[in-house]
């Protein structure tokens, strides 16, 4: 064989050989195929306001020490008569704060929804009905979460920063878990507790709150209870006595 004809042989081999290991190589899956296949879809609301401030634990009981400000939040549900007269103490005192409602009572109110949107508060969740959600099952308790996720949406436009687990202090895992994928990455606890929902009295939760109360704190009240209508003044009272100012819990972590 000459030369010439050697070099197109072990040309045409090496050819074929190319062509060999392209047949046995898998095909490419088509870009848009493989994104949509491994895509899994969010249909789960997402809050609007993430990016309000800094990312966030999976659950907050206090906020920052360095600042005077504490957060008066409540735990929204009531007589609208009573509510009315909350945040009619509010606004003379010149108080913003954050109300975690229950998604039926707020279906029921959203006129109140929309007055403590105006008034500047801020609207959260705190569950569809207001039952044990450290007893229910994952999907039970996402759907208590996302239900109320889509009435406080209704009123406000999205379904806000904070998620409150309810007749609970502090989140569990399947609650925090159920929380996320309702859009809701942080849980937000407290640390001071009047009780007022007990009815102690007014003096009983206003002093309750001034002894416990530090920068940074969190209070947990409640809207649909008189005893806290009259104790709304003295408590913005005794907190700016002290430095104290009182915030939204997303301006406390502002």
């Amino acid at each position: 064989m000459h030369r010439r004809d050697a070099l197109r042989a072990v040309t045409a081999l090496s050819l074929g050989a190319a062509a060999g290991c392209d047949a046995a190589r898998p095909s490419a899956v088509p870009a848009t195929a493989s994104s949509t296949a491994e895509r899994s879809p969010n249909t789960h609301p997402t809050p609007t306001t993430s990016s309000a401030g800094p990312i966030l634990p999976d659950e907050v009981r206090h906020g920052p020490r360095d600042r005077p400000q504490v957060a008066l939040t409540f735990h929204g549900q009531g007589d609208a008569r009573i509510v009315t007269a909350l945040l009619d103490e509010l606004k003379r005192g010149g108080a913003r704060v954050t109300v975690l409602a229950v998604g039926t009572w707020l279906a029921a109110n959203a006129d109140l929804g929309r007055r403590l949107l105006a008034d500047g508060h801020e609207l959260g969740n705190h569950t569809q009905h207001h039952a044990d959600i450290k007893t229910m099952k994952p999907q039970l308790a996402y759907a208590e979460i996302s239900a109320c996720a889509e009435a406080v949406r209704a009123v406000a436009g999205s379904i806000g920063r904070w998620f409150r687990p309810s007749q609970t202090q502090y989140a569990t895992p399947t609650i925090k878990s159920a929380a996320r994928r309702a859009g809701y990455p942080t849980c937000l606890s407290y640390d001071v507790d009047p009780r007022d929902f007990t009815d102690p009295g007014p003096s009983a939760i206003v002093s309750a709150t001034l002894a416990a109360a530090r920068p940074g704190s969190i209070v947990s009240l409640h809207c649909g209870h008189e005893g806290t209508v009259a104790a709304i003044a003295p408590i913005l009272t005794g907190l700016r006595a002290r430095n104290l100012r009182p915030v939204t819990a997303s301006d406390l972590f502002a």
